[in-house]
């Protein structure tokens, strides 16, 4: 007969404490193994985001340049039609019938000279630009060609710890999703959230000397009684993570704060 699997919401306290410290210690071996690769995940996306950005940049200067290069084009043949006008110009100079004619000819010729003057200037300057922009994108590409290079080392070393860390990794999100349907739901988000706010990632904490094991914020006695006897889920009042006792999380109690050698100095210094 297959054994029906008991809810989460209608296990003891103490057994619920347990799979959620159990829980911890799988998660925090997990951030271990995340650890191990550092910032390399981090550097491999900013690298990642550097290369788009190079790219598009190079890609519109690559435009600009194109777009310099037609207005160059442009200019030169205004030139050439320019030169075309004032040649025949001068020619009708010659077969010119009164004053007004004349003026009218000159007037023309000393236009075209103009415009042939102005495309040269912008000719000029579009291609002091297109200059100026040939380097920035010669200077772009070398920094491309040294980022995919970094890029390619630091995939490389990543890779390669993720490969020496991923089957365990994989075996220890398993147990993690099986641990996690043992919890009661309200009581596992609970811990997420407190999780996620502390810095160390630890959710639920035991006792230690009569502090919090987190913020080693002192516990009231009461407090500490409570969380012995297993019965309800407490958190500490200041850093919120959940307390148990060590004995729960496996690890053997501190001694009570020496009392015993206190007592002996005592009794000496009165037979004294």
């Amino acid at each position: 007969m297959v054994k029906k699997k008991e809810n989460p919401s209608e296990m003891p306290v103490e057994d619920r404490l347990k799979n959620l410290y159990q829980l911890q210690t799988i998660l925090t071996e997990i951030d271990r193994i995340r650890t191990l690769r550092g910032e390399l995940p981090l550097e491999v996306e900013d690298l990642e985001d550097t290369i788009e950005g190079l790219k598009t940049r190079i890609g519109k200067t690559e435009s600009e340049i194109a777009d310099l290069r037609s207005k160059i084009s442009e200019f030169r043949g205004k030139i050439e039609l320019a030169n075309s006008q004032l040649a025949t110009y001068k020619e009708q100079m010659d077969n010119v019938r009164n004053n007004r004619e004349y003026d009218l000819l000159n007037k023309e010729i000393e236009f075209q000279t103009l415009e042939i003057e102005l495309c040269n200037k912008r000719i000029r300057e579009a291609q002091g630009m297109e200059a100026s922009k040939n380097e920035y994108l010669e200077k772009s590409k070398e920094d491309l060609d040294g980022r995919l290079q970094d890029l390619e080392v630091k995939k490389n070393e990543l890779d390669e710890i993720i490969a020496e860390t991923k089957a365990d990794e994989e075996k220890l999100r398993e147990k993690a999703k099986n641990l996690e349907t043992m919890i009661e739901p309200r009581l596992l988000q609970s811990f997420k959230r407190i999780r996620k706010n502390c810095r160390n990632g630890l959710g639920i904490v035991y006792v230690q000397r009569d502090a919090c094991g987190g913020c080693f914020a002192k516990i009231p006695p009461q407090r500490q009684l409570d969380v012995r006897m297993r019965k309800k889920v407490i958190v500490c009042e200041y850093c919120g993570r959940i307390l148990i006792d060590p004995e729960l999380a496996g690890v053997k109690a501190d001694a009570p704060a020496d009392e015993k050698p206190k007592r002996r100095s005592r009794r000496k210094k009165e037979e004294e």
